[in-house]
């Protein structure tokens, strides 16, 4: 299972160096230097902003299949009622980012997905881009420099053959850009105050049309949504819904989530060995789990442990307490979202940990903890109080979680920010915890480089289980 398969990496990575020099591949070293891109078309609506988020793109199983790259909301808002010579620069400095981070190598099995110009398909920057992990997915512009048909196709069907795969619009697909029909692998559906009936009714006439392009639902607000836009034939989905916050009161922890969580609690109150030992044997399955993962080869161990007592000797409280709160996120099966989930935790908990570069390696351990905790109400749903209570934490881990307060507080809402793109609470809160909006926007690209790479399903026909 993929807790498994990512847990090894955590030994290390744990106590790893933050600074990126150190700890991060070279590759992230670039992105310090965003795509220099001026104009004096752009001296009215300021300096292009390379801030990248993303938003995962889960498959019908709700494992992530890929994810949406964009500019920070700042940026895109300032463009929206631009000329298409702006829509030009902002679309270059999303390709020349994305390209930055070294996409064929970190996405793997997934797909990125960015939103370009009808225009735009020539430009050269594409070219820096993997063709077999990305999607453009074509926006028309409404002016004057619109592509003659002959030419947007004629790029559609070039960029085809070099293995890119090109999305476009439901409504565009059955209206103005109907001739790239047999050229498009994916329509997308907009769900946000969507008409269901309306949508249905262009998912028929598409597929009356011959069109075989896959369906993404983008936008989706709640689990109840994609159950919809799933009874319309879509197979992947994007939106809110993924870390989304529901009414759980009532839901309790699952037998296997309480097991682990009452480990967790002993090592917090100082159990001593034993007692841990003991409670790891009344389980055999997490037993089990514990020596798979003592002995894999990711550890280094010198000979194989035959014993609970030796793995928890060897792997020491820390780490013990680490494998533990990964194995939260999957522990009963609760959320079908729980992969996108964790992997999510982990950017928030590496990011984290990266923006207190400088502290005391116990604090920084902290940090990774409360980034890491932020989300396991949703992968558990059961209410955030009574996941926090079970486990034990630190009081400064409790006030930062459940409270956003205390003295990782303000450094959690930064992080959230970062993820959301919410320009204006980024500058607020990046400047309340002593660091620029660069530099915190630099240190997500590097967490999620960090979170793909341990949570990457291992190459196929080595013998280890997919994700």
């Amino acid at each position: 299972m993929l807790l498994d398969l990512i847990a090894p990496y955590f030994g290390g990575l744990f106590r790893k160096p933050t600074t990126p020099a150190q700890g991060d591949r070279a590759d992230f070293e670039m992105l310090e230097r965003h795509a220099p891109v001026r104009d004096s078309e752009l001296a009215s609506a300021g300096t292009p902003e390379g801030f990248l988020c993303r938003e995962a793109v889960l498959g019908v199983d709700q494992r992530v299949a890929g994810y949406q790259f964009m500019l920070r909301e700042g940026a895109r808002s300032r463009i929206r009622s631009g000329s298409r010579r702006i829509h030009h620069v902002y679309a270059e400095v999303l390709v020349r980012n994305v390209a930055r981070i070294d996409a064929a190598r970190l996405l793997a099995h997934c797909k990125a997905f960015l939103d370009v110009p009808d225009s735009f398909l020539g430009h050269a920057s594409i070219a820096t881009l993997p063709p077999q992990n990305t999607v453009l997915v074509v926006t028309m512009l409404e002016d004057d420099g619109t592509p003659l048909t002959a030419d947007l196709l004629g790029e559609v069907r070039r960029l085809r053959e070099s293995g890119f795969g090109i999305a476009v619009a439901c409504p565009d697909l059955l209206g103005t850009l109907s001739f790239l029909q047999p050229e498009v692998d994916y329509a997308m559906l907009a769900a946000e105050h969507a008409d269901p009936t309306r949508q249905k009714d262009d998912v028929e006439r598409l597929r009356a049309a011959g069109s075989e392009a896959v369906l993404i639902a983008r936008g989706l607000p709640s689990q109840d949504d994609l159950q919809l836009c799933r009874s319309l034939g879509a197979e992947l989905f994007q939106g809110p819904f993924i870390t989304r916050r529901e009414d759980w009161h009532g839901n309790k922890l699952g037998p296997n989530t309480a097991k682990i969580a009452e480990l967790l609690a002993r090592l917090r109150r100082e159990a001593d060995t034993d007692e841990l030992v003991e409670l790891l044997k009344q389980d055999g399955a997490l037993s089990l789990r514990l020596m798979r993962y003592m002995n894999s080869a990711a550890i280094g161990m010198h000979g194989e442990l035959s014993s609970i007592e030796q793995a928890v000797m060897q792997l020491g409280r820390d780490r013990l307490y680490r494998w533990l709160m990964l194995l939260l996120y999957g522990a009963d099966k609760g959320s079908a979202r729980s992969a996108a989930i964790l992997e999510n935790a982990l950017v928030r908990a590496r990011l984290m940990e990266l923006l207190g570069e400088g502290r005391p390696v116990a604090e920084r351990d902290t940090l990774f903890l409360v980034g890491l905790l932020s989300l396991v109400d949703v992968a558990l749903e059961v209410p955030m109080s009574e996941a926090i209570a079970a486990i034990a934490t630190a009081p400064a881990v409790e006030a930062a979680v459940l409270r956003g307060e205390g003295p990782f507080g303000d450094l959690l809402a930064l992080v959230i920010a970062c993820e959301t793109g919410d320009a204006t609470a980024l500058d607020v809160l990046a400047q309340r915890c002593d660091v620029t909006p660069a530099i915190a926007n630099r240190r997500h690209l590097e967490a999620f480089a960090w979170a793909l790479e341990v949570t990457a399903p291992p190459a196929a026909g080595n013998g280890e289980e997919q994700c």
